[in-house]
């Protein structure tokens, strides 16, 4: 749909906001909620892999319950709920790696770049092919500036629009929507356990940026000669 004075806009959204004004703020949005590391209350686990799935479970539930409540209402107002939607799911799931870290005893190696990888990572895999390399069983996160951060949150930003934009017929349909949503949080949770639970049964490496193409030769290198 276009404007009188050119503007795009998209059917699902209200005509004063772009597609590209809605990605922009849910960029927004993941760049400052990434700035801090949630704290956890959560000891270290003799039995980690379990610890995880209980907390993996208690709180898919709980994001399903409330990206639901938050989908109900109708038509355009459901419009103006879905940021503090994601915000609010994505408390919760920032949460549950802070805890799952906590279980594994790996909550100091938490950064801003490993919490985006897992709570991103399933949403946009190819954004972070500047920042995470794998080698084997260990994942090599590179401490980066904030200009590659902010680029890899607009990736991100976009995919998580594009999906949004996708459900805004649901809104439409209070009920049978928020279950819809509901469940889509459900799932989303479960990603972010998986990815989170996989990282910390690996070995989490750091490398300054300017360093970290000279650390993965290396470390290719020496791969290939064992």
């Amino acid at each position: 749909m276009t404007e009188p004075n050119g503007t795009q806009t998209t059917p699902n959204l209200p005509a004063v906001v772009t597609q590209d004004e809605a990605s922009s703020r849910v960029t927004r949005a993941i760049l400052d909620f990434i700035s801090q590391i949630p704290d956890s209350k959560v000891h270290s686990q003799s039995n980690p892999d379990a610890e995880a799935r209980r907390l993996a479970s208690r709180a898919a539930q709980r994001a399903a319950l409330t990206a639901g409540t938050l989908a109900l209402p109708p038509g355009p107002l459901g419009w103006l709920t879905i940021l503090p939607e994601l915000i609010s799911i994505w408390k919760i799931q920032a949460q549950l790696v802070s805890d799952i870290a906590a279980a594994y005893g790996k909550h100091a190696e938490l950064g801003r770049e490993q919490m985006l990888w897992c709570l991103f990572r399933h949403t946009s895999a190819q954004a972070f092919r500047d920042l995470v390399v794998r080698l084997g069983d260990r994942l090599i996160f590179r401490r980066v500036s904030y200009g590659v951060i902010e680029r890899v949150a607009k990736q991100i930003g976009v995919k998580v629009t594009q999906r949004a934009l996708g459900e805004g017929l649901s809104r439409w349909m209070p009920v049978i929507g928020a279950i819809g949503v509901g469940g889509y949080a459900y799932y989303d949770t479960r990603q972010v356990a998986a990815t989170a639970i996989a990282m910390l049964k690996s070995e989490i490496g750091t490398a300054d940026s300017e360093d970290s193409a000279n650390t993965v030769t290396q470390e290719v290198q020496a791969t290939r000669m064992h």
